[in-house]
């Protein structure tokens, strides 16, 4: 059911597109599983002793061309940006998860070796941002195939640097399920494994993804160093040079607002507030989300610190943005704000955000 992780590539691709045809079944199948941190130990071991395949073709269905990939890649960078709008459980989301059925028998057809490659990172991309998208809403068992997939997709695609960025996204899943040090392995196996193949900027995400879980396990040293090198490889991006266009979004600003939250998590709001003076507003009209959670975020600092009016304000400005986005990971730090009030919940203004919080995101309760 999408957990597989087949060595030899072509039952790799006959399982993806398999999983693929029968997604919406599988997804109902699994009502009441839920996510598992072992089901992802075959997939990283192999992966990490081989991340990449001879490529392949194959003769069979109708034969894949330029238009074919180019819608793949399309459904990719448009699912990103309805993700980053409106969360996950956005009513278009669905029509994603069509396209990867839809597009199913693609990978069966008849294709050369190099058009072979780069349909399976396409596919890889496309499995990864629906998996994102089932994480955002809380379907993590659903999320944890699709990673799958892609990981393995990547591989066949011969693609080093397209199987690091899958690891280390599968690294923040297992991070906000409750693995931070599992999470941490796989970030910084995502790193090691994609040093000399993968773009600066991938390799970034890896690192900060390694910060985070660092920093959710309490360990200052760790995170401060995963967060410096994380800058390093920023600072070392040249124009002119390989540098995928969807992970534009890997900024020194987006390192500012992660650094922001992994100093919440070490409980140290004097450094949060730093980082947070560093990260550039986001456009709330292409990143709603990101913003919603950047002032939640920023409103636990300020309760941490015992400031309370700021953290208020704060708060306030996040529900009003994220009471339009359909996201239980967002709506989740809001009630954490709401946990971190509780010595204050007897005055007005606090029990008054409570209740809006509880009316308002029912779904994150």
């Amino acid at each position: 059911m999408g957990l597989d992780f087949a060595r030899d590539p072509v039952d790799a691709v006959r399982v993806a597109a398999t999983y693929w045809r029968t997604v919406d079944r599988t997804r109902r199948k699994l009502i009441g599983h839920t996510f598992a941190i072992g089901a992802f130990a075959t997939p990283v071991t192999r992966w990490l002793a081989k991340p990449t395949d001879a490529p392949i073709a194959h003769e069979g269905g109708r034969r894949v061309g330029r238009s074919d990939l180019d819608e793949l890649w399309k459904a990719a960078d448009e699912a990103r940006l309805r993700d980053s709008r409106c969360g996950g459980g956005n009513w278009k989301a669905r029509s994603v998860t069509e396209c990867l059925r839809l597009n199913a028998p693609l990978l069966t057809g008849t294709y050369s070796e190099a058009v072979g490659r780069e349909l399976f990172a396409a596919a890889a991309e496309l499995s990864r941002v629906v998996g994102w998208s089932a994480v955002d809403t809380g379907h993590h068992d659903t999320a944890q195939r699709h990673f799958v997939q892609a990981l393995r997709l990547a591989r066949a695609a011969g693609n080093v640097e397209s199987g690091c960025y899958v690891m280390a996204t599968m690294a923040l899943q297992a991070f906000l399920r409750g693995h931070p040090e599992q999470a941490a392995d796989m970030a910084d196996g995502a790193y090691e494994r994609g040093r000399g193949h993968a773009a600066p900027r991938v390799l970034a995400f890896a690192k900060l993804a390694e910060a985070r879980a660092h920093g959710h396990i309490g360990n200052t040293k760790a995170a401060t160093a995963a967060l410096g090198r994380t800058q390093e490889l920023l600072d070392s991006i040249r124009p002119g040079t390989h540098d995928p266009a969807h992970l534009a979004y890997m900024t020194h600003a987006r390192l500012a607002t992660d650094a922001t939250e992994v100093h919440r998590d070490l409980n140290d709001p004097k450094r949060a507030f730093t980082w947070n003076e560093l990260a550039a507003p986001m456009p709330a009209d292409r990143f709603t989300r990101a913003t919603g959670i950047r002032m939640a975020v920023l409103a636990t600092s300020h309760i941490q610190a015992r400031d309370l009016e700021p953290g208020l304000t704060a708060a306030n400005t996040s529900l009003d943005i994220l009471s339009n986005v359909h996201s239980s990971r967002a709506h989740s730090y809001l009630h954490e704000v709401t946990r971190a009030l509780a010595p204050w919940k007897s005055r007005p203004e606090v029990s008054d955000l409570i209740h809006r919080t509880r009316t308002e995101l029912p779904t994150a309760a």
